[in-house]
Formats: C-alpha cells, structure tokens, sequence
C-alpha cells in the first residue's frame, strides 16, 4: 500500500489536487477571520466578563449554523458565477435587490465603525490618538486595495488575520479553571434579559449580511467552477471551526481574569479589555499580544467589509466591479470603497463609547437576520441547477436552523431592548 502511494502517478495526483486546493483557498478563510472582527471580539469579551462561560457552548453551536450559511454562498457562486446582489436582481427584480443592498449597507457602515474602534484602541494603547492611528489604518487599507489584484488583497488579508490566532495565547495564559469551565458552560439563564441580549449579539456575531456578499462576489471574481466545489467547502469549514475557536478563546480569556474579578467591570474602549487582562499577562505583554488580535481582526474586516459593500452595490446598480481591473477602469467600484473606509475612520475619530457601539452593531446584525437567511435559501432553492438545488430533508434541515437562529436572535434583542 505505502509503495503504491510513492508511485509517480499517485504523487503527480496528490499535487495537483494539492495546487487545487490551494488555488481554491481563501474567500472561506478571509471571510471566516473577517467574521471574528472586533465587533465580535468585544462581544465575545463583554460575554465572558458578565456572564463567565455560560455563553461559551452557543460560541460552539454556532459553528456548523455558520458552515451551513456559508456553503450555500459557496454553492451559488460556483454554480451560477453571479454575486448575491447580482443574483438577487435577476431572480427576484430590482426592488428586492435593492432592499437587499440597503440591509449590506446598514451592516457594512456598523461593521465598519467597529473594525476602526478596534485600531483606534490598539493606537491609544501605546499612547497614539485617533487622529493619527486611524489616517494611518485608513491609508494602508486604501494602498492594499488599490494597487493589487484579487490574489493580492487575498494574501494579505490572510497574512493580517493570522494576528488573530494571538488570542488563542491569551486564553491559555489566563490558566482557566476546568471544572468551573465546564459547569459554566452548561448552566444557562434563558429567563435573564441581560443573558438573552448578549446571547443575541453573539449570534448576530456570527452570521452578518456584508459575509454572504462577501465570500459570493469573491469567488466569482476568482472565477472558480463546479471542480472547485470540494476545496472551497473545505476552505469555508476550517474557517468556520477557526474563527468560533477564536471567539470561544476570547470569552475564556475575559471569563478567567476580568469576569473572575469583577462581572461589573466597565469597559468603554478595546483599550479598557487589553488593560483589564494585563494584571494577569503582564502589561507589556497583555497589551502586544491582544492589541496585534484586535488590529489583525479590525484589518482584515475593513477591508472584507468595504470590499462586500461595493461589490454588492454595483452587483445591484451595475457598474464595474473587480479587483482585477484598474482603478480608472471601475472608478465606482473603487470610489464607494474608498468612500467606506474614509468615512468610517473619520466617524470613530468622534464617537464615545466603543464597547457599547460593538454590542449594539451585533445585535442589530441578529434583527436582520431573517432579511438575510431568506435570500440565501429562497436562492439556494430557485436559482442554482436542479442537481444543487436545496432540496429533501436537508431544506428542512437549513429551514429549520435558519428559523430557530433568527428567532433566537430577534427574541434575544427584544428582551434586551425591554420590549418583550
């Protein structure tokens, strides 16, 4: 058997489905550490410092929701070769095209304000203020984009989001305690506002709309065919595991240090959680290695997030849209991305309280969730070929997720909100 696999047809074939794969590779991860940005990290850390680890197990239910979400994106780029705003147009008209692009634009403008907030902080960390950190994070998010091809941006994209995987340093060096973990983890207030608030931001976390349009229009861009399909679904899978390890790391860490203190604490800036942890990790330390996270996260969103925006747009709107065409060439394309990060950086050089605006933006994600979901799977019904269509007892399988996460993220904002 260990010859056969030495042979070289067999190691000619491992290449090549090796050189695929990595062809592939990309959206499903880029997308996956964009999806752990700062909103969701200080959501995630607002979890633990409140509620300890009862959150932790929805952190890991999450996973195969949010595999499940993205798959159908991935199937319906592969298959049809259109974006989602695109898709959406010619399936179902203008008018729903447009709401759907109005709901990306709502996310998007929340997303960003987030991803900046998280640079804004790692700046005040080490004493730069926000008139100089975020002209610097707007700069070099413009200069990535707009002087490289899709392949590029991808590259760097994944290069800055590996910052994140800092995090999983932070949780080990808080030294968690492991029954209290697991006794936590299962022991859930489903009566309690507060719990069910928080419970629906971290779903409105995980599953936003600026993601489906996202990973959609890349892959198309990327012009990726139905040979593609195995790869790209194991490049959304280990994205998926990657970024929910990421989250659950995250609340482990503030569960086992501030939350283990002080379930009070205040925390009005990503500043505030890197200095609350340093009196377990040590200053310098706590705030290296949880601000390069929180920068890696805010980075790779931004542009995930501008990039959404104005492909979705002009999918809807129909001008030019592709990083493999020069600026003078999709001059819109380019502009309402320029335009994103601009005006997100100069909105978060103003704006107070940070840490509630990330918890409010995530909720807000969770009430458009059935705007969002909805396309997807009437999509995933109509347009693809019959043979990939969402049908049988799977449909049911997707339907029924779809409704009990959007209930439970609507239900969880209302109760927050006192109105119900």
């Amino acid at each position: 058997m260990s010859d056969r696999l030495l042979t070289p047809d067999a190691t000619r074939r491992a290449a090549s489905r090796l050189r695929r794969f990595m062809a592939v590779f990309g959206p499903g991860l880029v997308v996956m550490l964009a999806d752990t940005d700062v909103g969701s990290i200080v959501t995630a850390g607002q979890s633990g410092v409140q509620w300890g680890y009862r959150l932790l197990l929805l952190q890991l239910l999450l996973v195969p929701v949010l595999y499940m979400v993205q798959e159908l994106t991935v199937r319906l780029a592969i298959f049809t070769g259109r974006g989602h705003g695109e898709l959406i147009r010619d399936t179902f008209g203008p008018v729903w095209a447009w709401l759907s692009a109005i709901g990306l634009g709502v996310a998007s403008i929340g997303a960003l304000l987030t991803e900046f907030s998280g640079v804004a902080g790692v700046g005040e960390l080490y004493g730069l203020p926000r008139f100089i950190s975020l002209p610097m994070a707007a700069g070099a998010l413009l200069l990535v984009v707009i002087t490289g091809s899709y392949r590029r941006v991808e590259r760097v994209a994944m290069a800055v989001g590996l910052f994140e995987l800092a995090f999983f340093f932070v949780a080990w060096a808080a030294h968690p305690d492991g029954a209290a973990l697991m006794a936590g983890s299962i022991d859930i207030p489903f009566r309690n506002p507060e719990y069910l608030y928080l419970a629906a931001a971290n779903i409105g976390a995980v599953v936003m709309p600026w993601m489906v349009f996202y990973q959609q229009s890349a892959i198309a861009d990327k012009r990726l065919g139905p040979e593609h399909l195995a790869a790209a679904r194991w490049d959304t899978a280990i994205g998926a595991v990657i970024t929910q390890l990421i989250m659950a790391a995250v609340l482990i860490a503030c569960a086992a240090t501030i939350g283990r203190g002080n379930s009070e604490a205040a925390l009005s800036t990503v500043g505030d959680m890197a200095q609350a942890l340093t009196p377990f990790l040590g200053t310098t330390m706590g705030n290296l290695i949880f601000g390069l996270g929180v920068l890696g996260a805010g980075m790779v969103a931004a542009i995930v997030v501008s990039l959404a925006f104005a492909w979705g747009l002009g999918e809807v709107a129909g001008y030019r849209r592709s990083l493999e065409l020069h600026p003078l060439e999709a001059h819109w394309f380019y502009g309402v991305y320029a335009f994103c990060v601009i005006a997100g950086a100069l909105i978060v050089g103003v704006w107070p309280n940070l840490v509630a605006l990330n918890v409010a933006v995530q909720v807000m994600n969770a009430f458009m969730l059935p705007l969002v979901l909805g396309f997807l799977i009437a999509l995933a019904i109509k347009a693809l070929p019959r043979a990939h269509r969402l049908q049988g007892v799977y449909l049911w399988v997707v339907v029924a997720v779809a409704v009990v996460t959007c209930a439970l993220g609507v239900f969880g904002g209302l109760s927050g909100a006192g109105l119900v």
